[in-house]
């Protein structure tokens, strides 16, 4: 028993020596009171928007934005998160407001005017727009229908997204801080389980112009110095259709497919769905999307 107490005492003495050389370490985390922000624009899902059980539109704290602030603050403990976003914003009313209330008077206002008081405090701004601008083309029967109305609403996001980022750019007087734009996923894939060849076509047709509205995106980001988080790779969403896996409740379908129902409440059944938004895991994706180009 005494050899017992003995060691003991012993370990104790080790492990509290070793505690008490392990406390410079910890001591060593930067201490500050001053804030450094995470500005979140532009729209629903910057929102965290998902359905709730009636399958109505709301916003949650499960959004990409909040789970990318959660890794960030890891590192950051000074982090604040400030979300501008608007459900339900396009190109246009982030320009001239409209849909949301901004004591400023327009979603880029208000931006601007943030930038400006706060701008050497800013760690990172994150921008995801124009999903709503293509709403009205997207829900056309026909490809070539959806098609031509396309070749309308490009030319306009392209020239309404590019003085955004002029805009943000000029704001505080100089150069754009840290800021990632995205592309989307394509919700359109789920249209495959309706099981009709058209509907399939559609399916397998929107892959393609989803990489084509990606890379305009893109294009504009990168013109102004923002990266881009590939959230259209991340949601797997150019795998092969004649790759398949068999699901419970919709027997087998292409990879793509099943990975656009298992990210979102596209192919939920209603009330809850369909519904276009990511749900907490899509979220995820798209918030480690945003997390692997910030720090890459």
């Amino acid at each position: 028993m005494r050899r017992i107490a003995t060691t003991i005492a012993v370990v104790t003495a080790v492990a509290t020596a070793a505690m008490a050389g392990a406390a410079p370490a910890l001591a060593a985390h930067k201490t500050t009171t001053a804030h450094t922000y995470y500005l979140s624009l532009v729209d629903s899902l910057a929102q965290g928007v998902q359905p709730n059980k009636s399958g109505a539109s709301v916003e949650t704290n499960e959004g990409y934005p909040n789970q990318l602030y959660t890794a960030l603050h890891m590192t950051n403990p000074t982090l604040k998160l400030v979300k501008l976003g608007c459900p339900g914003e396009t190109t246009a009313t982030m320009i001239n407001g409209g849909i949301c209330t901004y004591s400023a008077g327009s979603q880029l206002k208000q931006a601007v005017a943030f930038i400006d008081k706060h701008h050497a405090s800013i760690q990172l701004i994150t921008i995801d727009i124009g999903a709503n601008d293509l709403n009205p083309c997207v829900v056309l029967p026909t490809v070539k229908q959806i098609i031509k109305c396309l070749e309308g609403v490009f030319p306009q996001v392209e020239t309404n997204l590019a003085t955004i980022m002029a805009t943000l750019t000029a704001a505080g007087g100089s150069n754009l801080p840290p800021t990632i734009g995205m592309n989307y996923y394509v919700p359109e894939l789920a249209n495959w389980l309706k099981g009709t060849p058209a509907a399939k076509t559609l399916a397998k047709d929107s892959v393609a112009l989803g990489q084509v509205f990606g890379s305009l995106l893109s294009g504009v980001y990168t013109k102004f110095g923002a990266k881009v988080a590939d959230v259209f790779h991340a949601f797997q969403s150019t795998a092969p259709f004649t790759k398949k896996v068999e699901t419970p409740a919709f027997g087998k379908i292409p990879l793509a497919v099943a990975y656009i129902c298992s990210y979102t409440w596209e192919c939920a059944a209603p009330p809850v769905g369909p519904n276009e938004h990511a749900n907490i895991l899509g979220y995820g994706v798209i918030a480690n999307a945003f997390l692997t180009t910030y720090l890459g």
